[in-house]
This record gives structure tokens, C-alpha cells and sequence, in this order.
């Protein structure tokens, strides 16, 4: 559909030029020599720019401009001005002139600024849709997202959440596994029952065979009760366990036991309790890789992955980021009592164009420093981190249609291998599957390159 710009300017020989050279350009026009004519137009009907002369009789560009701004704020507006007239100009960028040009004006640049509205207005658009998308999210703490590989992972989560099968969920740091490992128990059989939670790392191994086991009175020095543990205690419920990877390898035969036979001895007991609870495990940690390193038993890694559910990269989700910027700012704002509503789109740009390294939980930190900062009703590229203003993104060039750039098929290789490795974060096991390779194959193809990079 051809691009609708709507152009107001009382001299008709304007009008007229403008209209004949932009539908050249492929864009509808439709003009008027009166301002009150064309905002009546513009309040009913819907235009992707309005283009604007300053000096006009009866309402002025400025006035018109102020006008739109608050009964159509969704369509940019553009203002001609006179050259030299850059106090008018400012002015009316400050009552919400999207840009101005000045007279006379080049129409290759005059086209380059009407696109550039169109696409900000775009991008407004997609907010606009999200910010809207974001409310009707209920309760706030679900898993946010609309991109396909969200999509993806919300059916699978629905298939199987009334399975009893174990389920590994993998992804990065930050992705969000544990609100998928609760979104699994919330749509169970067992969503009554408790959903506990443990993480492998964070404990030392003693307290953590306490803490997970239980123990009986006495079993130790500071044991002066007895303690169910946490298996027990979820009991016909979740048993979710966080940072699987880390678990001690002294304990492993252990936990596969009671993985296997389905019941508990405490620490210092001999009693075999047995237990009803589903468990769910969660790493970032390549754990075929461990496996292979002996760091990680095979038998219990079998045990666990019965299922596996990855959970995609921040980076990965497309316009996803501009749907949880705007959950995020909406919540802390409402925390913080500022009435900031939005993005500039050089903000929402940046979000876009930046790798996420950290993912959402890098995400919500960074909106919200940002919502401390921000001293006007919309987020500014200024309130983002250094990191983020300054990110460049990088490509991939695997050749180009000049003869010398082209590489041997061998570099290209690699350099495809290096970057879906960068790409995963690392997990060499998930970048064989990406890649179509089993592991091992993968593995002599890096120690191959190493070892040229190092000669």
C-alpha cells in the first residue's frame, strides 16, 4: 500500500508541485490550502505523515503542528520553514513536530525525512501493539512473549505439563527457565500442591545433602532436629532443581538413586521414605560436554533428560525485546510513581540492534535504571547504559561478488561454525544440533582449528 501523506500549504502552486513529484515517488497525497480543512481530515482519517507550511494565514504551521500533536499523536508531523527561521523551527519540534525542513528544500531529502516518519511511526505502531499485548498478561510473573520460538515453547510446555516425565530445561543465563519450570507446575495436576525449589550451587555439599535429603535428629553437630528435606516436602507436588550442572559429583549416585526407586533416606537414617513429586532440573551448562569431562555421572544425565525443553537467547526473540522493555517499564514505573509511558524509537533501535548477553534478566535491570533516570515522559537513548548507546552489531561475511573477497570453502566453515557457537553461548552440544553435526564430529572440527591458529 502506497504511503499516505497528507500536505497543508495555502500556496496552491506548492500543492500542486509536491503532489505531482511525490506520487513519482510512490506515495498518496492529498493536499489542502486551508490548515482548519485538513486537520478536520486528519482527525477522521488516517495518514502516515502530515507535511506542513509555517506561514499560512489564520492557523499557522505551529498551531496546526499542536493540534495534531494532541488529538492525532500518532501521525508525525513535518514542518517547512523559511530558511534562516531556526527559532521558528525549534519551536516546533518543542510542541511535537517530528522534524522540520527548510526552504528550499532538496526533494531527495525531503523523501529521506517523510520515510524516516513513516518508519517512527511504524515502530510506534509495534509499541502501541505490544504496550497493549503487555496488559492483557495475567498475572504479570507469566512468561512474556510473541515471537515464534516463544510460541514454540509455550505448546510444548502445555503438552507436556500433566506428563510425569523428568524435564531438563536448558538455556543461558538469564533466559527465564525457572518461570517456564513454574509455568509447568501452574498448568499440572499438582498446581495445588507445593512447587519447592533449591538451587545446586548456591549451598555447600554438606548443607545441601541436608537441605535436599533431610536429615535425622543427631545426624550431625547442629542437627538438634530432624529435618523431612525438600524432597519430601514436595511432596504431590514440583521438585525444582536449579543449577543441576553444579551439583557435586559425590552426591550424584545418590540423587540417581532417589531418582530411580522413588523414596528418600535422611542424612544419618535408615529408613527409605517414599515420595510422589515431579522434578524438574534446570542448567546453563553444557551437560553432554560435562558428561564427557567426567564432571557429570551419564546414568543421572539420562535420568534428568527425558525430556528437555531450551528455552531461546534474549536475542533470538525478535520483537519480543520491545514487549518485555514495555512490561518492564510499565511495572517500574507504577513501583516508582513516574508517569513515563514509553520509548523514543532511537531507544527502541538501539534495544533491537544490541546482543543481550545478560537476557532478560540483563534486560529488566537495564529499564529499570533507566526509569530512575529518566527525567521526561518517554525513555531517551541518554537513559540507556554506555554499553547499549555505543553497541555496534557484527555480521557474519562468508564472501561478496568482488572475485578477491571470495574465501575457500573451508574458512567459510569455519567462520560458520565460530559464529553459531557465539551464537548459542557456547553450548557446544546445542551448536552440533544447530549445526547438523554430532558432537564429536564438532569437536575435532574446533580442535582443528585451534590448533592452525596457534601455528
Amino acid at each position: 500500500m502506497p504511503r499516505r501523506i497528507l500536505v497543508v500549504d495555502d500556496d496552491l502552486p506548492m500543492c500542486q508541485m509536491l503532489e505531482a513529484d511525490l506520487r513519482l515517488r510512490g506515495f498518496e497525497v492529498k493536499w489542502f490550502t486551508s490548515p482548519e480543512e485538513a486537520f478536520e481530515l486528519a482527525k477522521h482519517e488516517d495518514y502516515d505523515v502530515l507535511l506542513t507550511d509555517l506561514n499560512m494565514p489564520g492557523m499557522n504551521g505551529i498551531e496546526l503542528c499542536e493540534r495534531v500533536v494532541v488529538n492525532r499523536p500518532d501521525i508525525p508531523v513535518i514542518v517547512i520553514t523559511a530558511f534562516g527561521s531556526m527559532e521558528t523551527a525549534i519551536e516546533a519540534i518543542r510542541v511535537g513536530a517530528f522534524d522540520f525542513v527548510m526552504k528550499p528544500f532538496d526533494m531527495e531529502m525531503l523523501e529521506l525525512t517523510l520515510k524516516r516518519a513513516i518508519g517512527h511511526r511504524e515502530l510506534q505502531e509495534k509499541v502501541k501493539v505490544l504496550s497493549k499485548a503487555v496488559e492483557q498478561l495475567n498475572p504479570p510473573q507469566e512468561m512474556i512473549g510473541d515471537s515464534a520460538t516463544m510460541k514454540a515453547l509455550f505448546k510444548q510446555v502445555a503438552r507436556i505439563a500433566d506428563s510425569e516425565a523428568t524435564v531438563l530445561i536448558v538455556g543461558e543465563s538469564g533466559t527465564g527457565k525457572e518461570l517456564v519450570a513454574k509455568a509447568l507446575h501452574q498448568q499440572s495436576r499438582r498446581r495445588d500442591a507445593p512447587f519447592m525449589a533449591i538451587n545446586c550451587a548456591a549451598l555447600p555439599e554438606p548443607l545441601l545433602e541436608s537441605e535436599l535429603f533431610g536429615h535425622v535428629k543427631g545426624a550431625f553437630t547442629d542437627a538438634r532436629s530432624a529435618s523431612q528435606g525438600l524432597i519430601l516436602e514436595a511432596n504431590h507436588g514440583t521438585l525444582f532443581l536449579d543449577e543441576i550442572g553444579e551439583f557435586p559429583l559425590s552426591l550424584q549416585s545418590k540423587l540417581l538413586r532417589v531418582l530411580e526407586e522413588r523414596t528418600v533416606r535422611p542424612v544419618g537414617g535408615n529408613q527409605e521414605n517414599p515420595f510422589d513429586a515431579r522434578i524438574l532440573t534446570v542448567t546453563n551448562r553444557d551437560l553432554e560436554a560435562a558428561v564427557e569431562a567426567g564432571d557429570f555421572r551419564e546414568d543421572l544425565f539420562y535420568r534428568i533428560d527425558v525430556v528437555q525443553l531450551e528455552v531461546p537467547p534474549l536475542r533470538a526473540r525478535g520483537m519480543d525485546i520491545l514487549l518485555l522493555a514495555q512490561h518492564f517499564l510499565a511495572q517500574f514505573a507504577q513501583q516508582s510513581s513516574k508517569q513515563v509511558s514509553g520509548m523514543s524509537k532511537a531507544v527502541a533501535e538501539k534495544l533491537l540492534a544490541y546482543r543481550w548477553p545478560g537476557n532478560v534478566r540483563e534486560m529488566r535491570n537495564v529499564v529499570e535504571r533507566a526509569i530512575a533516570l529518566t527525567q521526561f515522559d518517554k525513555l531517551t537513548v541518554e537513559d540507556l547504559p554506555e554499553k547499549i548507546r555505543a553497541y555496534r552489531s557484527s555480521h557474519l561475511v562468508v564472501g561478496g561478488d568482488d572475485p578477491t573477497d571470495l574465501a575457500p570453502l573451508e574458512v567459510i566453515e569455519r567462520r560458520y561454525i565460530k559464529h553459531v557457537l557465539k551464537t548459542v553461548g557456547g553450548n557446544k552440544s546445542v551448536a552440533a544440533r544447530k549445526l547438523g553435526l554430532d558432537r564429536k564430529t564438532l569437536y575435532r572440527k574446533l580442535e582443528r582449528y585451534s590448533e592452525s591458529e596457534e601455528q
